[in-house]
């Protein structure tokens, strides 16, 4: 891969304190009830370009002078959606109330993850019972017969739940313990808005160094024998377009900046080598790269331009023994690995030429083979080389037709046994050890469901639907064995960046398919679940693939007998929120109740400014409708906010965060305001902003299990479910 990073030793968020109602989840609420929906006032407002004049009357919801948002009628309008969210689902609090319950038995409340060896210590995470945040430990690596990872050997790193004490939200960032194990560097947003701040932990005394580092928005990577930090700076329109370093026990107004990227649309982050030996700063934008090595030790040092940038030409880089390696498109759309020595690092020569079946998406470089990663027909495929023959892989066999699996923290570079993380739809979060000499492959743990759960129960498909163009769209599948032909069916789907929804295990999903839904993946054009290629079809002036993949997913699936027209639910976040609203814009009859969560629908607008954070950078992926004329007409031809007409939508609740850097809290709510001023029903249209949250909504396990709760009642609300006796968990 592109450097090695000490990632936090598992993903999930926390657990948490007793449930609150939908009324205690909603900050500024009014205290008697509305008994009708909020309209938004409308102000005339328009703007031109290319000749083409645009009427855009809820402009005033965007307070011109965020990231601070202090308008008063901004802020008014939204407490008023959530005070019509508060009373229109208050009626469903037990529902809701009840499928949390469901949803919290799913979660063993004092989990752990698997140890993992780090040098000469053994790093590992937990929860306690009860708690809302994680605890990181280590202990020294011990001989057979010591005493077992926990009791008087276990050293507290890192105790999220101290950290986010009287804080409305936390959220670790970076997490790195310095390479002889003294310190520990972590990173911090406690608002939403992603705006860390970095700090330094003395292990050894337990004590924070003075060191504080605000604004930071990368990893924290340690070099210099451990006596300094390189992270990335945000500027004032939160890019990052600098690495920086950081020495211990230095004022931050004397870091020196060691690159500098002029290019606003890139965006620039380091790591480390395989062998820790190389700091490679990478910088780049959707789909053009440009990587730059020096030594870790001598991070000021003369630095190595690997290659030139070259528009579209993606690379990532590793070094091993003084050799690079290279993951890179220049000759095949699925990518090639290639190498060269660090005399000439950029006269590369193929090691493991591009396939059209095989999509190589990674490689790890380890002392005695290295791994490679990709997808054959959109199935995850983990492979052992040796150096000596790259050319013949060892594959790791799975044993489903359809699952999630890959690499999981494997930080050292003398490794005889991987750890592997696999799951499936119907196969919960198993991680394994796999002994690279012997092909054993050792289950050490899969996540325990407390309240019970019979895998015999259900059953995942992986079936094939035709799009209008006649392209085949893979769709991953789990339901009840004793589902009834026809029941509903929730379709869920994302379809941008080239990013490949898994077909993984949940354990919320439950909730649905107990009561008689099937849950469906639609890995549609835009992802890149199928190849590059399957990406490139689904950005820029092919971006209407992506929206027509879903709506035909959803007819074929009607087709082949899994449900009926009105009876598909369907729910996406961010670029997927944008998905939503194009397709209930497109085909709104096909379904019964959609959920958008930050959805991004106010497309034209924000591509057209070029002082938000992610703007320049995304104009690879949508088109700058500033400087092109078919890019403005092609997005305002699809821009959901822009698209929305008069006719009937479904049941619709969409979600928001104030501090939301990426999709910014006016989209969704300018969206609801157009829509409720110009569809022709009567059907549920709610909006729910977290005023103290972002892009992910709220922070700790407890409340985002809340959260999908509220999400499950209201489309169990609107397919009529909500009270229906039959439908009760089974």
């Amino acid at each position: 891969m592109a450097f090695k990073q000490l990632a936090p030793f598992l993903s999930a968020v926390a657990l948490a304190l007793p449930a609150p109602s939908i009324a205690q989840t909603l900050e500024g609420n009014a205290v008697t009830q509305p008994t009708s929906p909020p309209i938004a006032e409308k102000r005339e407002h328009s703007y031109t370009h290319h000749g083409i004049t645009i009427s855009d009357p809820y402009n005033w919801l965007h307070d011109k002078s965020y990231p601070a948002i202090d308008d008063e009628d901004v802020l008014d309008y939204l407490k008023a959606e959530n005070a019509w969210f508060g009373a229109r689902m208050q009626p469903q609090q037990t529902l809701v109330d009840t499928l949390f319950e469901e949803m919290k038995a799913r979660i063993k409340e004092d989990e752990s993850t698997v140890p993992q060896k780090d040098g000469d210590w053994l790093y590992w995470s937990e929860f306690e019972e009860g708690a809302q945040y994680r605890k990181y430990y280590r202990k020294p690596v011990l001989s057979d017969d010591e005493a077992p990872v926990g009791g008087d050997q276990a050293q507290l790193l890192l105790d999220e739940n101290e950290l986010a004490e009287g804080l409305e939200y936390f959220r670790l960032g970076a997490f790195s313990v310095s390479q002889n194990g003294r310190y520990l560097a972590y990173s911090a947003d406690t608002d939403g808005s992603e705006r860390f701040t970095a700090r330094i932990k003395d292990l050894q005394t337990g004590e924070l160094l003075p060191d504080e580092i605000p604004e930071t928005l990368t990893g924290l990577t340690w070099v210099a024998n451990d006596t300094a930090l390189v992270y990335g700076k945000a500027n004032e329109n939160w890019r990052v377009l600098n690495a920086r370093l950081h020495k211990l026990g230095t004022p931050v107004s004397d870091d020196i900046e060691i690159y500098t990227e002029g290019d606003e649309s890139f965006r620039v982050d380091s790591g480390l080598s395989a062998q820790e030996d190389w700091l490679i700063i990478a910088t780049g934008d959707n789909e053009t790269s440009e990587v730059r090595l020096v030594r870790a030790d001598d991070p000021t040092g003369e630095q190595i331009l690997v290659k030139p940038r070259k528009k579209g030409v993606e690379y990532s880089v590793d070094v091993r023994d003084g050799e690079l390696f290279v993951l890179t498109n220049d000759e095949h759309i699925n990518f090639r690995l290639a190498k060269a020595g660090l005399q000439a690092p950029g006269d590369w020569s193929t090691v493991l030429d591009g396939s059209n079946e095989f999509y190589l998406t990674d490689f790890d470089l380890f002392k005695d083979y290295f791994v490679t990663e990709g997808r054959l027909n959109g199935l995850d495929q983990v492979q052992i080389r040796s150096y000596d023959s790259p050319e013949q892989a060892k594959a790791i066999s799975f044993p489903e037709a359809s699952y999630d699996a890959g690499l999981s923290n494997n930080p050292e570079y003398d490794q005889a046994r991987l750890r592997l993380s696999y799951e499936s739809m119907v196969t919960p979060d198993s991680v394994y050890d796999y002994d690279v000499a012997s092909g054993a492959l050792e289950l050490l743990k899969q996540q325990e469901i407390p309240s019970g759960y019979d895998a015999n129960v259900y059953v995942t498909e992986r079936i094939e639907v035709e799009a209008r163009d006649g392209t085949l769209i893979p769709v991953s599948i789990v339901r009840r064995k004793d589902r009834p032909a026809s029941g509903p069916v929730h379709l869920y789907a994302y379809g941008s960046y080239g990013y490949a929804v898994p077909p993984g295990f949940s354990t919320t999903r439950l909730s649905l398919v107990d009561r008689g839904f099937a849950y469906a993946i639609a890995h549609i054009r835009g992802g890149d679940d199928l190849g590059r290629r399957w990406y490139l079809q689904g950005k820029l002036f092919e971006r209407a693939n992506t929206f027509n993949d879903f709506v035909d997913a959803g007819r074929g699936l009607i087709a082949q007998g899994y449900t009926q027209e009105g009876k598909i639910t369907a729910s996406g976040g961010s670029a997927g929120g944008e998905l939503m609203g194009a397709v209930i814009n497109q085909s709104p009859e096909l379904f019964g109740a959609v959920v958008a969560h930050v959805p991004f629908v106010d497309v034209l607008n924000t591509m057209l400014d070029e002082d938000l954070p992610l703007t320049p950078g995304e104009w690879q992926e949508w088109g700058n409708p500033i400087e092109d004329k078919t890019a403005f007409a092609y997005i305002l031809s699809y821009s959901p906010y822009d698209q929305v007409k008069a006719q009937d939508y479904p049941p619709l609740l969409v979600t928001a965060g104030l501090n939301d850097p990426r999709v910014t809290y006016w989209e969704p709510a300018k969206w609801v305001a157009r829509l409720r001023d110009t569809k022709t029903d009567d059907n549920e249209l709610l909006l729910k902003t977290n005023m103290g949250a972002g892009h992910g909504g709220k922070s700790g396990r407890w409340n985002s299990v809340y959260e999908v709760a509220e999400e499950y009642a209201f489309i169990l609300w609107q397919m009529g479910m909500s009270d229906d006796p039959q439908m009760a968990k089974r």
